[in-house]
């Protein structure tokens, strides 16, 4: 097996080079400018602003965050299959991009300008509305876009070029709103409510305009948009037998446990640990060391993964931020010169992560084509956004919420008890899943000649003829010539193999009980975690605390799930009618397996 393997991805030719001219780098990579310059206010800037300044009770602040970030377990993979599936003239993401900029640029707007006579319930109303609408309105454009990256080039080093594009308007996007606010305060003498209204209205402007100039001038592949697209709920399942994304994606998704930290609690670090003189313009110091440094040190990281590789490259920007985040936990009052220090640090490995994680998830979807013929940029991407974002969900509304239950008090000195939970949450826990994180990514397979491999493979297939998969060393079939016909294998992964080993065994109505039985238990989960948490919001006088958020995640989750289940109610009908002979399913389950 190993030796066919090596001999596999030593005979693999040469992948003709896909270059792509600078012009459509940077066309395809300044959209983020404006998605970088809308995120920070919404991460670093939002919750505080609400909690100190509208007066917003943090529990119903996390409850609005988290019942927000969970209906994106249904929107993101229903777009990604969608936009995988849509056939027009301007393509499969353009008409996204056109609809998706300007509706979420109004709603971000609308966050960023909650009326002044509002109280704390109605303004954690508004707060709720537009922060739901926007995250909505953010995957109609935000999905398509990233989908559209992997099919512009195949080509291994090109991929990290353009995607280092990209996360450079990211960066840059990322450093003028998060200096814009305490920047405009000191040159303007504006109050929060001025600059964050401002703030609003030009990001959403400028949004829309740089995706419509996208749309203009970037045509997709016409030959990925001709191909038939695959079922919903058999590709996920073949998504999750995909090896080298299930690696990547774990990685991605233990990181993400406490993405949302950094953000969420470096104002709250900055203003109540290291307590300066001028919080607002020290903090937005400190986010521009963090973010300056990572845009500076971004084409360094894109040439050493040319040089070493993308994984080595990857695993070095984890040990930075394990050494850097960790290090934070140390600083108390007064420390404000450290942190910059640490902050530069850790930001100095910020840029890898951007652009590495996309590009080597366009080299697993090439991966997937090898095995099922299709491409299915959207519909992995969904899989890379929804999963790391749903886990991410706790790290943005837990520990506002633990704040809350711990006595924290908008803008007064805090608590000995509040003080530590900053200090541990900010960088103590973010730096454990940095570690467990890089264990995990190191088991990726995909390298540059492995992946050359993936590709001549491809190629063999279009040509009617097998080939060798180079991770396993195993012969492939082309999709469309295996045991069992293509459209037959496609529905048989409605099911799992259990449930396809219980209906040989069972027959009749067997997989449409399992079917319902899974919607049912779902269903439940969502109503009672549901109840849970309205009963606590309800409680008059109290905060809901962090139970309550954990409760909304819990319930979009399960309703994620049944969904899920809902849509295999017809494959099961059908495969119940025994419209499927045995011996088919049983070669099925043997190719899988």
């Amino acid at each position: 097996m190993a030796i066919q393997k090596t001999a596999a991805v030593a005979q693999a030719p040469r992948v003709n080079s896909e270059r792509l001219s600078w012009k459509i780098k940077l066309l395809y990579g300044a959209p983020n400018f404006a998605g970088a310059a809308l995120t920070i206010p919404i991460l670093v800037n939002m919750p505080k602003f609400y909690a100190d300044v509208v007066l917003v009770p943090l529990g119903f602040l996390a409850i609005a965050i988290a019942l927000a970030r969970s209906l994106d377990a249904i929107s993101d993979p229903i777009v990604g299959w969608i936009s995988d599936r849509t056939r027009t003239r301007l393509g499969r993401r353009r008409p996204y991009l056109i609809l998706g900029a300007p509706l979420c640029g109004l709603a971000f707007w609308k966050m960023l300008s909650p009326p002044e006579h509002l109280t704390g319930d109605q303004a954690a109303l508004w707060f709720g509305v537009t922060f739901t609408l926007y995250f909505i309105f953010h995957t109609i454009y935000n999905l398509p876009h990233y989908a559209l990256g992997p099919e512009l080039t195949l080509d291994y080093h090109e991929r990290s070029s353009l995607f280092g594009v990209r996360e450079s308007f990211t960066i840059l996007g990322t450093i003028v709103a998060a200096a814009a606010p305490g920047v405009m305060m000191k040159a303007f003498g504006w109050d929060e409510r001025h600059v964050f209204r401002v703030l609003g209205i030009t990001f959403a402007v400028i949004l829309t305009v740089l995706y419509w100039l996208l749309a203009w001038q970037v045509r997709e592949r016409p030959d990925f948009s001709r191909r038939e697209s695959n079922p919903f709920v058999p590709g996920v399942r073949r998504a999750l037998r995909n090896r080298p994304f299930i690696i990547l994606l774990a990685s991605y998704v233990v990181s993400s446990i406490t993405g949302a930290i950094p953000a969420t609690l470096l104002p709250f670090f900055n203003a109540y640990v290291l307590q300066p003189k001028n919080p607002g313009l020290w903090l937005s110091f400190e986010l521009l060391g963090y973010f300056g440094v990572g845009f500076l040190c971004l084409p360094l990281w894109v040439a050493a993964a040319r040089r070493w590789g993308k994984l080595p490259a990857w695993l070095a920007s984890f040990a930075m931020n394990v050494t850097g985040g960790g290090a934070m936990f140390f600083l108390g009052k007064g420390d404000t010169t450290a942190l910059m220090v640490l902050i530069s640090w850790a930001g100095a490995a910020f840029g890898a992560g951007l652009f590495l994680g996309p590009s080597m998830q366009a080299d697993v979807i090439d991966y997937d084509e090898l095995y099922t013929g299709k491409r299915r940029e959207a519909q992995y991407t969904a899989f890379w956004s929804i999963l790391p974002k749903f886990v991410a969900i706790p790290s943005a509304v837990v520990p506002i919420a633990i704040l809350g239950e711990l006595g924290y008090v908008p803008n007064a000195v805090q608590s000995p008890q509040v003080i530590l939970a900053i200090r541990a949450m900010f960088a103590l826990l973010p730096a454990l899943c940095a570690v467990l994180s890089f264990m995990i990514a190191w088991r990726f397979p995909i390298t540059e000649m492995v992946h050359r491999a993936i590709l001549e493979g491809i190629d063999r297939h279009a040509q009617g003829l097998a080939a060798i998969d180079p991770l396993t060393g195993r012969t492939v079939s082309p999709p469309q010539g295996g045991p069992v016909d293509e459209a037959t294998g496609w529905f048989l992964d409605n099911f799992s193999a259990g449930e396809l080993r219980r209906h040989l065994k069972k027959r009749g109505l067997s997989s449409l009980r399992d079917v319902l039985v899974s919607a049912a238990g779902a269903i439940a989960l969502s109503v009672f975690a549901a109840t849970y948490a309205i009963s606590c919001a309800r409680a008059p006088g109290t905060d809901p605390g962090a139970l309550a958020s954990l409760s909304v995640v819990a319930a979009g989750f399960a309703l994620a799930v049944f969904v899920f289940h809902l849509l295999r109610i017809s494959a099961a009908l059908r495969l119940s009618a025994g419209n499927v002979p045995p011996a088919t399913i049983r070669a099925h389950l043997d190719g899988a397996d």
